[in-house]
C-alpha cells in the first residue's frame, strides 16, 4: 500500500510569487474573507532523489522559512502505515491520504486527483490559498511519469507550471546506487538542479562526479551542506529555470540507455509546426522520451520568447517569457531521452535545420 499525502502551509497573505496576477479567491483570516491575488499559474517542483538521499530532511529545511509556509505539498509514501508527513513540521488543517501505488505509476492518476481536488477547495475557499505546489517523490521513482501527468492533465497544465525539477545525490552511497539502480540515473539525469547531500560524512569524491557529468552535467550543483537557506534550492524565484536549456557538450550514451543532447533550430519555427513535430516524436517513442526543454522565439509571436516542455507523451504549455534570459537568441532545445538515436530526432524537425550543438565533429553525431 502507498499513500499520497497533501498537506498544506500557510503564510500571511502579504508574500508574493513575483509573477502576474490575474485572479483572486477568498481567504479566511481571523474570521473574515479576504480576496487574495493568486499567481496566474503555480510554480511546481518536483522533488526526488534515491532512497535515503535526504528529501524530506532539505524540505523541512525549506519550510522553515514563513515566506515559503503558503506551499502545498504532496508526499508520496510508500509502505502500508504513511508516515513521512509526520516529519515535516507545521501542518495545518486535513491531511490527505489516497491508497494506491507508486505516485510516479499507478497512482499517476491519483496524484492528479490529489492536485485538482486542492485546487478546487482552494478556489472555492474551503481551504486558504496557496502559491506553489511541491511533489516529492518516492526514492524509488522515475520523475518522467510525474512530469507526463503534470502536462497531460487539462486542469493541471491550464493552473501549474513545471518551475524545476530538484533531485538529490547522496555523497556516500550516490555511485553505488547509479551503478545498480535505472531509478537513481533518471532521477539524476531529468534534475534542473542537482543537489550533493551527506558532504559532512564524505566528500563529493571524483567517481560520483564524473558519473553526475556524464549523466546531466547541464544542471546546477549544489552542496546542500553549504546552504544556509533551502527555499531557493527549491523553489528559487517561482520562474522557470532556463539555466538547463543552453545546450551543453554531448558525451557518449549515458548510465542505462540515457543521452542527453542539444538542438539549435535555425528556420523559422510555427507553433503548429512545432506541435507537429514535437507531438509526432511522442506519439512515437513517447516512453523513452524522457524530458524535453527549450527557449524558443515562435513566428507567430515574435515579441516573446517563450519556454517550452514536455515528458513522454505530453506537451506542457508555453511559459512566455519578457525577454530571452541571456545574449543567445537562438531557438534551443535540449532532450534527454533513452535509447532513441539523435538522426531520429533531428529528423522530426528537419523543417527548422536543426543543428546538433556543437556539430557532429565536436563530439558524437
Amino acid at each position: 500500500m502507498a499513500y499520497v499525502t497533501a498537506a498544506l502551509y500557510f503564510c500571511r497573505p502579504s508574500c508574493r510569487s513575483g509573477r502576474d496576477v490575474k485572479r483572486s479567491v477568498p481567504e479566511r483570516r481571523r474570521g473574515e474573507w479576504l480576496s487574495v491575488a493568486l499567481p496566474e499559474t503555480l510554480p511546481t517542483t518536483v522533488l526526488t532523489g534515491f532512497l535515503g538521499s535526504g528529501k524530506t530532511t532539505l524540505l523541512r529545511r525549506a519550510l522553515l522559512s514563513p515566506a515559503l509556509a503558503d506551499t502545498a505539498v504532496i508526499i508520496n509514501e510508500l509502505g502500508e502505515i504513511a508516515i513521512d508527513h509526520h516529519l515535516v513540521n507545521f501542518v495545518e488543517g486535513s491531511v490527505l491520504e489516497l491508497p494506491g501505488g507508486c505516485l510516479c505509476c499507478a497512482v499517476r492518476e491519483d496524484l492528479a486527483r490529489t492536485l485538482r481536488g486542492l485546487l478546487d477547495r482552494r478556489d472555492t475557499g474551503e481551504i486558504r490559498q496557496f502559491r506553489r505546489v511541491d511533489i516529492e517523490t518516492t526514492g524509488l521513482a522515475d520523475p518522467a511519469p510525474i512530469l507526463f501527468t503534470l502536462g497531460a492533465d487539462p486542469t493541471l497544465d491550464h493552473s501549474l507550471h513545471l518551475a524545476r525539477v530538484v533531485t538529490l545525490v547522496d555523497a556516500v552511497n550516490g555511485a553505488d546506487s547509479l551503478d545498480r539502480f535505472a531509478e537513481a540515473g533518471r532521477q539524476a539525469a531529468l534534475a534542473d538542479t542537482l543537489v550533493i547531500t551527506k558532504t559532512d560524512l564524505a566528500p563529493l569524491g571524483p567517481d560520483l562526479a564524473r558519473r553526475l557529468d556524464a549523466l546531466n552535467d547541464r544542471a546546477n550543483r549544489i552542496l546542500a551542506a553549504e546552504t544556509e537557506d533551502a527555499g531557493p534550492v527549491l523553489f528559487g524565484g517561482g520562474k522557470p529555470s532556463t539555466t538547463p536549456v543552453t545546450p551543453a557538450e554531448p558525451v557518449a550514451i549515458h548510465t542505462h540507455g540515457i543521452d542527453a543532447f542539444g538542438v539549435i533550430l535555425e528556420g523559422a519555427l510555427s507553433r503548429l509546426d512545432f506541435a507537429r513535430a514535437l507531438g509526432g516524436l511522442a506519439r512515437e517513442r513517447g516512453t523513452d522520451l524522457l524530458r524535453v526543454k527549450g527557449i524558443v522565439c515562435f513566428s507567430d509571436r515574435p515579441e516573446r520568447p517563450a519556454v517550452v516542455q514536455a515528458a513522454q507523451h505530453a506537451m506542457f504549455a508555453p511559459e512566455w517569457l519578457d525577454d530571452w534570459p541571456d545574449q543567445d537568441h537562438r531557438n534551443r532545445l535540449v532532450f534527454i531521452v533513452h535509447d532513441i538515436p539523435r538522426s531520429e530526432i533531428l529528423a522530426h524537425f528537419a523543417f527548422a535545420r536543426p543543428l546538433p550543438f556543437p556539430p557532429p565533429h565536436a563530439g558524437q553525431g
